[in-house]
């Protein structure tokens, strides 16, 4: 069965930017390319386009309509909002004291199977604790 990998919107913008403060994008990367071999499945949050477009456009206006037809091209599969994805998210958000939007990417992994992927180390720390969650500079270790 292939890994199924849930990332964030603090990986997916990873692929986007080349600066050096930008700790990680090698990781990043590597998913990418995994996923793009069909080595790991990736699933996202019908939500992944909206908090995408709004970092791109606020970091990187000139360019931004080009990433995100990027971004929109590779045809990422996504899950719709279900009332079992809603109550698992809220779970998280009750227990861990997150916010719904970074929980519905954690609630979705749990749900698939797979595993939450983060560049956030404040979400991390939140949720020390619990499973369905790797940090991505830990994620590119086990490879």
């Amino acid at each position: 069965m292939m890994e199924i990998i849930v990332p964030d919107a603090s990986v997916l913008l990873k692929w986007a930017f080349h600066s050096i403060e930008e700790r990680g994008r090698d990781c990043a990367i590597v998913l990418l390319h995994e996923w793009i071999d069909g080595k790991v499945e990736i699933v996202l949050p019908k939500l992944w386009s909206f908090e995408v477009g709004n970092v791109l456009m606020l970091k990187k206006p000139d360019i931004a309509p080009e990433i995100m037809e990027i971004f929109i091209g590779y045809s990422f599969m996504e899950s719709d909002m279900s009332i079992e994805l809603c109550k698992e998210t809220f779970k998280l958000m009750q227990k861990y004291h997150v916010t719904f939007y970074d929980a519905v990417y954690h609630a979705l992994a749990i749900l698939h199977k797979g595993i939450l992927l983060t560049a956030d180390e404040s979400y991390c720390k939140k949720v020390r604790d619990a499973k369905h969650v790797v940090r991505l500079r830990d994620w590119n270790l086990k490879k």
